[in-house]
């Protein structure tokens, strides 16, 4: 499922290509939205924005469409009457003079009163948002510190969207062995330093993997292994998807674990004890345990 990075990558194409234009045609290929069809045409695009994994798009006649990639939709941009071959099932469709916004295979779609988008019942339980620039560290802190988060373990509530949106899998997996931290490791069980460190990581993994396109791998190591002739999936992530495969940092061998229906990747030798992480800025991504 794409995560909160790429569902942002989505919507600055998105917004690059139809924010502010009048939209010649929308058509809702769900049987559910039929009768919506034709009542956007005309209005334009006032802006296009994304919270967490959803993408709102907002319009002047004072409505938005509400979509949710869930595990197999994608956002294309193409060209006014030139679809790509997606060879997928168009969702939605979104034409203006300039450009075409097209979305396939999802299935969770659906049009608010834009006044009324805080009662979605998707987005009314989400936390703030990852990729929200006001969100730092400390407030990260307290949110693992409070009492809903503060005795449940963090593979079970990281990639729980009221926790903070955005994060899935892959990204849970990095962000717990940046923090040398077990997935059944509670908040509680951790020192200060240790949940100063992981709220810091919360916030600045998924802000690298949105500037890089997805690298949650230290970027020069990246690099090497890129220059080096390795694919970008195989050098863009620490743990994730690598089991079987040597740790960057200790050099065991990296395992796959069920954590919540999902599989967990993670080092046995770098995740097992609980040092104290002392929380370094040295660079806007660089994390003191790589």
């Amino acid at each position: 499922m794409p995560e909160g990075p790429e569902i942002r990558r989505a919507r600055d194409e998105l917004a690059a290509a139809i924010e502010g234009q009048v939209a010649d045609r929308v058509t809702f290929h769900l049987p559910a939205l039929a009768s919506w069809n034709g009542r956007f045409d005309g209005e334009r695009i006032l802006s296009v924005s994304s919270r967490g994994k959803a993408m709102l798009t907002h319009f002047s006649n004072g409505y938005s469409i509400y979509s949710h990639n869930q595990l197999y939709g994608r956002w294309l941009v193409s060209e006014p009457d030139e679809p790509p071959d997606a060879r997928r099932q168009l969702r939605l469709a979104i034409h203006t003079s300039n450009s075409s916004a097209l979305l396939y295979s999802a299935s969770d779609i659906g049009v608010w009163l834009t006044g009324e988008l805080h009662q979605h019942p998707f987005l009314k339980k989400l936390g703030p948002d990852v990729l929200d620039e006001t969100l730092d560290g400390d407030a990260v802190c307290a949110r693992l510190r409070s009492a809903r988060f503060y005795r449940r373990q963090l593979g079970a509530f990281l990639t729980d969207q009221s926790f903070v949106a955005g994060l899935g899998n892959y990204l849970r997996c990095e962000i717990l062995f940046a923090s040398g931290l077990h997935p059944r490791q509670r908040p509680c069980d951790l020192s200060g330093s240790q949940l100063a460190g992981l709220a810091w990581r919360i916030v600045a993994l998924p802000r690298q993997s949105y500037e890089t396109g997805g690298i949650t791998n230290e970027p020069d190591r990246a690099k090497r292994l890129m220059d080096s002739g390795s694919s970008f999936e195989q050098a863009r992530f620490q743990v994730f998807r690598r089991a079987g495969e040597s740790c960057y940092r200790c050099g065991d061998v990296l395992v796959q674990e069920k954590q919540c229906g999902q599989p967990c990747y993670l080092c046995p030798g770098c995740q097992t004890c609980c040092p104290v992480i002392s929380v370094r800025r040295r660079s806007p991504w660089s994390c003191p345990l790589r």
